[in-house]
């Protein structure tokens, strides 16, 4: 199982459509030993007004399998994709979800000697993914090949033996899947792969309203506490009122950590015009994060109003791992998860079990 990842626009998922014949190379060729199974988009070789039972015969047919092979798997798609009742049904009338799950089954279940996956599990709920990833693995154990496109670091790291990194349509860096995804939040930190958090200012045009800049800042307190502090200047030509601001907390890995969206927290700019600054504040944050790098988002917002503005990667902090239990080994996300959590441990001497009837075990 090999795992790809990258920054948006790297290539990832124009390389899956070069291999599955759907793009042409501009320059090169590829060499496929091996049935391809592509599962690049929902649905891709369904037809909408065919039902589900004969969308299975029809990708097998695009696999070059023959009727007698999809015989002999259909009944294991079906209750894979949990759609026994609606296999009659034209998959036009499919939800995304039901749409996702039989294209997945087909895909995995026809044998294909190469199996391409790109970031389509987004679609389905958390139990369809662990299936979905579970199969992968299956799959891979049976001699076949997997490429898994993914921002999901977790997901790659769990499922992969070897990882690629591409950036601007080249590898950058390819070997053990754990050496690439470090190389690859280590570039990202660093600013070598492309621009450290967002260029500002960002602006929507048709509000006249803009975000001007976003520092993030970690400022050390006396023994191992750091408070953050995020400043946010907005931009706005002519008034603007009640402007939800919103910030979330996501783990390098891709784990969101915390989504401070303006419908639960009610922070809100009641007026604006001109200039303004907007501050984030949270004391000691490391009670609450394990050391490691986190990626921080904002967006505008209004009441019935998507976004005004939204920034995935405004910017990047570090936050120093800390002694947390005072055994001299320092809490780092990437070892021992996200939360540092203050459980405490003790152990009482004796057997203190009794019976009902007060008696001693």
């Amino acid at each position: 199982v090999v795992g790809i990842i990258g920054r948006n626009g790297a290539g990832k998922s124009t390389l899956l459509k070069v291999l599955s014949k759907i793009t042409e190379p501009t320059t090169g060729r590829v060499e496929l030993k091996g049935r391809v199974g592509s599962l690049l988009e929902v649905g891709t070789g369904f037809h909408p007004e065919l039902t589900g039972h004969e969308n299975v015969y029809l990708y097998g047919a695009i696999l070059g399998m023959d009727r007698w092979e999809v015989t002999r798997k259909f009944d294991e798609i079906i209750a894979f994709a949990e759609i026994e009742k609606f296999v009659d049904t034209p998959v036009k009338r499919y939800s995304s979800g039901m749409y996702m799950r039989l294209a997945f089954a087909v895909a995995a279940h026809l044998e294909p000697e190469i199996l391409l996956v790109d970031e389509v599990l987004a679609v389905g709920d958390a139990a369809f993914q662990k299936k979905c990833l579970g199969k992968m693995g299956d799959v891979s154990r049976e001699g076949r090949t997997v490429l898994f496109v993914s921002h999901n670091l977790a997901a790659i790291q769990a499922l992969c033996d070897s990882a690629i990194l591409l950036e601007k349509g080249r590898i950058y860096r390819s070997g053990r899947v754990d050496e690439v995804i470090q190389a690859y939040m280590e570039e990202v930190m660093n600013g070598t792969m492309g621009s450290k958090g967002t260029p500002f200012p960002v602006n929507n045009e048709e509000l006249g309203i803009s975000v001007r800049s976003c520092l993030a800042d970690l400022e050390e307190r006396e023994g191992q506490e750091y408070d953050l502090r995020v400043k946010i200047e907005i931009d706005s030509e002519r008034t603007v009122r009640n402007i939800g601001v919103g910030l979330s907390v996501t783990s390098i890995r891709g784990t969101p950590v915390c989504i401070l969206a303006p419908s639960v927290t009610n922070y809100v700019i009641e007026e604006v015009q001109g200039r303004c600054l907007c501050l984030f504040e949270c004391e000691d944050i490391t009670r609450f994060l394990a050391g490691g790098d986190y990626v921080l988002g904002i967006w505008l917002s209004k009441p019935r109003v998507e976004y005004l503005l939204r920034i995935d990667e405004a910017a990047v902090i570090t936050i120093p791992p800390i002694d947390v239990f005072s055994t001299g080994t320092y809490f780092e996300e990437r070892h021992y998860g996200i939360i540092p959590l203050p459980i405490t441990f003790s152990v009482e001497a004796g057997n203190s079990a009794t019976t009902e009837d007060g008696e001693r075990v």
